[in-house]
Parts: C-alpha cells; sequence; structure tokens
C-alpha cells in the first residue's frame, strides 16, 4: 500500500530506469560544434609564419565551450600548446589524455602547488625569483630539470617580473642548473582597443618595451626559449607581434575583438545557447510580467516561459533589451529575468508550443544572435558573457 505522502513504500522495479539516461536537453543547454573551433585555429594559423606556434587559451572550461573538447579540436587544427589559468584546469586535461604541452598563466606560489604543478608535467608561469628557486629546488630533488616561463610586466600590472628589474634577475635565473626556461613572455592591456595601431598606443609602447628587455638579455642566444605577447587582438594587429608564438582566446571561438582591422577574418562561432519552452500563457492589456512588473502588456500577450535563467548565466541586465530566435524570427525577451526562467512575447505565433527550442545565441536560418551583442547590451565584454555559463548548462557536442 501507498502512503499517501510518500512514494518510498511504492515498488518502482517495473518503471524503466529513466534517471541513467536523462536528457541533457530537458531544460535548457550549450551546443558545441567542435569542427568550428578546429576550422577557426587553421584560419588563425594562416595568418602566422611557418615557424610561429599556436597557444589554445582553454581556460575557464574553455571560454564555457568545455575544455576537453575544445583543446581536442584545436590540437587537430594546429595548436601546439594549450593555456590554463588554474592547476586544477591543468590537471584535468592531463587526466583526460591530453599530452600537448600545457602553461599554467595564473601563479603558483607555494611548494606544494608547484610540485604537482611538476609531477603533472605542466609549465608555471614563473613571475619572482623565490618562485624560481622554489622550482630549482624541485628539480634538484627529482634529479630532473622543471619546464617554466618566466613573465615580465611591461604594463598590465598584474603577474610578472618587474620591467626594470628583469634583466639583472634573469642572469641569475640562468645559472640555476635545474630549471629550464622553456618561454618569456608578457601580456597586453589594451589590443582589443580601436588605437592598437597608432605608435603612441598603450600596446605599441608595450611590444617596445618586450623588445627591449629581449635586447638586453641577448635572445638570439637563447633562441631555443618561446618568445610570446601577442593574445587574439594582438596576433591580428601585425606580424610584429607574433614572435615565436601567440596566445589565442577569443578569436579561436569564433569572435574577433578587432574586426575593423581584419575585415577578411570569417571566423565560425563554436557555441550556440538553446532553451526549451516549458510553458506557455495568454494574459490581458494592462497585466504586469515578472518581478516587480517593470514590463506591462499593452495588448492580449501570449508568453513563453523558457527554463533558462540568471543562474545559468544569462545576465539579468539585460531583461527587456534581447530577443530569441525560433524558425528564423525573432522574438522579444520581456520582464525581468529571474533565475531559472525568462518569459518571451511570442504573440503572433502559431507554431510555438511547450518544448519548442528556442535559440538565444547561435543562429537559426538567417537571424544571428551574438555573445558581442549581449556584451554591448549589458555594458562588458564578450569574455565576460562566455565565461558566465554555469555547470548546470549541458554541453552538447553537434558535430
Amino acid at each position: 500500500m501507498q502512503n499517501r505522502k510518500t512514494n518510498q513504500l511504492f515498488n518502482f522495479d517495473k518503471f524503466p530506469n529513466f534517471e541513467k539516461d536523462i536528457d541533457l536537453k530537458q531544460r535548457a543547454w550549450i551546443e558545441v560544434k567542435g569542427e568550428a573551433i578546429e576550422t577557426n585555429v587553421r584560419q588563425l594559423r594562416s595568418k602566422l609564419s611557418k615557424n610561429c606556434q599556436f597557444m589554445a587559451v582553454v581556460k575557464a572550461d574553455g571560454y564555457g565551450h568545455d575544455a576537453k573538447l575544445v583543446s581536442e579540436y584545436a590540437i587537430k587544427g594546429g595548436a601546439s600548446q594549450l593555456g590554463v589559468a588554474t592547476l586544477n584546469e591543468g590537471i584535468k586535461l592531463r587526466s583526460s589524455g591530453v599530452k600537448k604541452p600545457i602553461l599554467i598563466l595564473g601563479n603558483l606560489y607555494t611548494k606544494r602547488d608547484l610540485i604537482i604543478c611538476f609531477k603533472n608535467n605542466l609549465m608555471p608561469t614563473i613571475s619572482s625569483i623565490r618562485e624560481c628557486l622554489i622550482c630549482n629546488n624541485i628539480g634538484k630533488q627529482f634529479g630532473l630539470k622543471f619546464l617554466l616561463h618566466l613573465k615580465v610586466d611591461t604594463g598590465m600590472s598584474r603577474l610578472g617580473f618587474e620591467y626594470s628589474k628583469f634583466v639583472q634577475q634573469f642572469e641569475k635565473i640562468k645559472s640555476l642548473e635545474n630549471i629550464l626556461i622553456e618561454g618569456i613572455y608578457s601580456h597586453l592591456s589594451s589590443a582589443d582597443e580601436d588605437n592598437a595601431l597608432d605608435p603612441k598606443s598603450i600596446t605599441q609602447l608595450q611590444r617596445l618595451k618586450f623588445n627591449e628587455i629581449l635586447k638586453q638579455i641577448n635572445f638570439d642566444r637563447n633562441n631555443e626559449i618561446k618568445i610570446h605577447l601577442a593574445n587574439s587582438a594582438g596576433m591580428l594587429i601585425n606580424k610584429d607581434f607574433h614572435f615565436h608564438m601567440v596566445r589565442v582566446g577569443l578569436s579561436m571561438y569564433g569572435y574577433s575583438p578587432l574586426d575593423k582591422i581584419d575585415k577578411n577574418l570569417s571566423l565560425k562561432p563554436a557555441l550556440f545557447l538553446k532553451a526549451k519552452v516549458a510553458f506557455i500563457r495568454t494574459i490581458d492589456p494592462g497585466v504586469g510580467v515578472s518581478y516587480g512588473g517593470k514590463f506591462v502588456s499593452h495588448r492580449k500577450t501570449n508568453l513563453a516561459v523558457l527554463s533558462i535563467g540568471y543562474a545559468d548565466g544569462v545576465p539579468r541586465n539585460l531583461s527587456g533589451k534581447i530577443n530569441v530566435i525560433h524558425n528564423d524570427k525573432l522574438y522579444p525577451q520581456v520582464g525581468s529575468i529571474t533565475m531559472d526562467q525568462m518569459m518571451v512575447d511570442i504573440t503572433g505565433s502559431s507554431e510555438i508550443k511547450v518544448g519548442s527550442t528556442m535559440v538565444l545565441l547561435g543562429s537559426d536560418g538567417d537571424k544571428t544572435i551574438s555573445p558581442l551583442e549581449w556584451a554591448r547590451k549589458s555594458n562588458t565584454i564578450p569574455w565576460e558573457i562566455l565565461c558566465s555559463f554555469k555547470n548546470r548548462l549541458p554541453r552538447v557536442q553537434v558535430d
């Protein structure tokens, strides 16, 4: 007999075990096209010299796309190295079978973390003599050389050796017997700004400072060391920024930070954000919608409730500013975006039903909505939009 207040006494053995096969597209999800990543890497690499390597930046779970999937297709496209932000991101890629060199772009400063880094064949970014000495001692302990990259601050004021002290410190670092300097690099702070081509811009001044450092350490005599400066925007400015390697993130995912510089770049977005209609209701004129009732219907309105909200990574400040696509038609989002749901005005549509799929980012027919558009409307950058999507949104490969 079944208790009215619980299902615990009921024998469910005769029912299929649906829990083992939950539909990843049950409410909202992200589709990732790995082949778009591969195509973008090939196209971007075609702009590099033959000897210039391509580091695919896959931090933040591959900018929200799934780092393992992105790494796989970036390597297919010709990426020879990978860049992550944290030790855990590097370990996760290693445990998934990735063999390529991996640079940790963030700062590791404890001996414990640096030992873990060393044991997992990961390369740390080093910004001070202190960490160099720790790495040297670890290498000595294991009778091996610890591979690492040195970072110089040329204007970002974040990580890196002080520009004015680096040459002197580099001479000391070279004498350490159990480290191997795999790379020397810096990071551009403003390469995605419109004036990056101006000789007096911050970007160009950083390049000059970086070149001066290389000149002072006689880098030609240390040419086994990989020199790198350019991010996506820096790579697109011109070949003066390429050196031995470029570190590419945003462009690899299908978005150019410098459309004005290279209009012939035909990158393919790899991410599609989709959600299903969970409910449809009709409201009369003069009815408020969602928290605060800031949107009030001016006519009889059909509303579709989508199972996605700011807890999934859709910015709440986009409320009432975005559209969604269904069968090549745009429909406006109305009312405040809530934690788990949002409302869309589908008045006039006879084809949208409960269970219909709506596209929030990506293409459907001739209509396209880009993270760049969301970024402009929410006064932020596309990097933040892409990295905001939460883990409860399943990533589904669609190649």
